[in-house]
């Protein structure tokens, strides 16, 4: 059986990236979670509170409510198990997604930037995301969830593997 290569990927090996993210992205994400839920859930409270909202109001603030906490505790884990990511002197490889999977593969030879984020939570948390931007209309690679200090080696060791590749990222 032959597996079809996902586009911009010829002649790179098709297999699951080997690294996870760092066992920390759960609580980023527990917490980005729990912070949506807030904001969606308080506007909702304050309406019940001062206006004396209708029932139905009630049932969505408590449904609200619940799948926010739902969403808290089985989500991050699933994402953790799921999410990968990999470097090698060819590609760069991320697979991602909990509803809908996506796997990337990105030449080393179109990469165009490596940037690192550090979100405020991230910043908490020592956590990390380095984006590969390529010259795919796809848009860029983003690995989320890595420790600070390994994002900043990884931007690091993405720039020099760059610089060395033949090809002029087009």
């Amino acid at each position: 059986m032959q597996t079809a290569q996902p586009s911009g990927s010829v002649g790179l090996p098709l297999r699951p990236p080997a690294h996870q993210v760092d066992p920390r992205a759960t609580t980023w994400w527990r917490l980005r979670g729990l912070a949506t839920t807030v904001v969606v859930a308080v506007p909702q409270l304050v309406v019940v509170l001062i206006l004396g909202g209708p029932a139905w109001l009630v049932g969505t603030l408590v449904a609200t409510v619940v799948a926010g906490l739902v969403y808290a505790a089985v989500v991050p884990g699933v994402l953790f198990r799921i999410h990968r990511w990999e470097i090698t002197d060819e590609a760069v490889y991320t697979l991602s997604g909990w509803i809908v999977r996506e796997w990337r593969i990105a030449p080393i030879s179109r990469v165009q930037t490596v940037d690192t984020e550090h979100g405020p939570l991230q910043q908490f948390l020592g956590l990390a995301s380095v984006t590969v931007t390529t010259a795919s209309a796809r848009g860029p690679v983003t690995i989320r969830g890595l420790a600070a200090a390994d994002a900043a080696e990884l931007a690091r060791q993405l720039t020099e593997t760059t610089q060395a590749a033949a090809g002029d990222a087009t």
